[in-house]
């Protein structure tokens, strides 16, 4: 997989991630707590990290890019 790749995965992951935390469904949920009150919590920290994650690959696809357009 090349890092183009692995950046457009990451980002696809992100997009459904987001889309989930800011779902009607699960914020009644949350607001319901009929699930861990650190729930929300959690997906926010999926969210930064696989941000932070997203950072590193594209700077590696900078990079790449760069080099080859040289």
């Amino acid at each position: 997989m090349l890092p183009i790749e692995i950046l457009q995965e990451f980002n696809s992951c992100y997009l459904k991630i987001q889309a989930i935390a800011q779902n009607k469904n699960w914020l009644l949920l949350i607001a319901d707590k009929k699930i861990d009150p650190e729930a929300a919590t959690h997906l926010g920290d999926v969210l930064h990290y696989l941000g932070e994650a997203m950072g590193c690959v594209e700077e590696i696809v900078e990079v790449k890019f760069n080099q080859e357009s040289e």
